[in-house]
């Protein structure tokens, strides 16, 4: 072989070998990005770790990092710290999300950005380009099937006389605990702006009332390990009681269905624009949506078939979600810390 074939051939390799790994990175997207994402935790972490990052990793080589903390202290720390945030995707309920709009840490996206957001169902994405809906929690009544009779029917039945000293409901520095006393004046007469008719159930629940704990985790304690018998709760949670073998009733509720919904959202500032983008898109596909009921039942946002789910989760059809009732977040959240101070006034009297 003449030197310079060979020369040619040395220089031919040695572009193949540079050029090897970066025909790869090609192929992974996002190889070398991280993104970070507040966590709620526990299995829900977990949930959304298998349905959305790790198919995500594995298609474009983007790592996510969940990182459990507090929503509200997370939309805190980004106000505060607006321009530098702490995580590139925000985790949030609906009545947390006017404050996050308002503090403009958020950036807005729509469906040319994110395709999966045009499976969103009507009424599901409640403000604006602003967050990507993927599940949906429901605050009902329940009841245990073996101590209760008769059934609960209605949020107003936590006050009937049988129920003394066996119920529990959410708290009141909450707004979990507000969004039952929004149930409890809107299905007797009242509203927001008319929250007696609530006072004056909570006062004839007093008795009854032998927990209002601070976590869903307290809660679901008291319900299976028999201390509380009846009150109102999350179905998910609910169906986290009957799983482990408490006979622990969700009602669908004659006030109607009070739920939120989690979004998540592109912080203002985020490190990786296109990267987030393709892990919402990620979150709404099949995949991603259906991570979060086949764990915990809470009920998803889009039009994905639920199949043999869909007996577990509240919200199950467009009849049921038909009785989701409308709430107006920003207002309410303004007026929920007036409400909880009055309910524990109520309950302390």
């Amino acid at each position: 072989m003449k030197r310079r074939e060979f020369l040619v051939i040395g220089a031919g390799s040695a572009l193949a070998a540079v050029a090897a790994p970066a025909v790869h990175a090609q192929q992974k997207k996002f190889s070398g990005v991280t993104l970070r994402i507040n966590g709620y935790g526990g299995t829900y972490d977990k949930a959304l770790l298998e349905g959305v990052a790790k198919p995500l990793e594995e298609s474009t080589g983007l790592k996510i990092e969940y990182i459990p903390s507090s929503p509200s202290a997370d939309i805190a720390k980004l106000i505060s710290n607006r321009g530098n945030p702490h995580i590139d995707l925000l985790m949030a309920d609906s009545a947390l999300m006017p404050q996050a709009i308002a503090g403009g840490v958020l950036d807005r996206f729509g469906i040319s950005d994110a395709s999966n957001l045009s499976r969103v169902l009507p009424g599901f994405r409640e403000f604006g380009d602003y967050g990507a809906p993927f599940s949906i929690a429901s605050i009902v009544p329940v009841y245990n099937s073996n101590t209760v009779k008769p059934p609960l029917t209605a949020f107003s039945d936590i006050a009937r006389p049988d129920l003394k000293g066996k119920v529990s409901t959410m708290p009141a520095n909450s707004y979990t605990g507000w969004m039952v006393l929004l149930a409890l004046a809107e299905g007797n007469g009242g509203s927001l702006t008319n929250m007696d008719p609530a006072f004056k159930i909570i006062a004839a629940a007093k008795d009854n009332i032998i927990a209002t704990p601070p976590s869903s985790v307290a809660q679901l304690q008291a319900f299976t390990q028999g201390e509380a018998q009846a009150g109102t709760f999350w179905d998910g949670r609910a169906f986290e009681a009957r799983r482990s073998g408490t006979p622990l009733v969700t009602v669908i509720a004659r006030e109607g269905i009070y739920a939120v919904t989690s979004y998540t959202n592109i912080v203002r500032g985020c490190r990786n624009r296109e990267a987030a983008l393709a892990y919402i898109n990620q979150l709404l596909s099949d995949t991603g949506m259906l991570s979060v009921p086949k764990a915990l039942r809470y009920g998803p946002t889009t039009d994905v078939a639920l199949g043999k789910l869909g007996g577990d989760i509240l919200l199950n059809s467009p009849e049921r979600i038909a009785l989701k009732r409308p709430i107006d977040w920003k207002a309410f959240m303004e007026q929920g810390p007036a409400m909880g101070e009055r309910m524990t006034k109520e309950l302390r009297s």
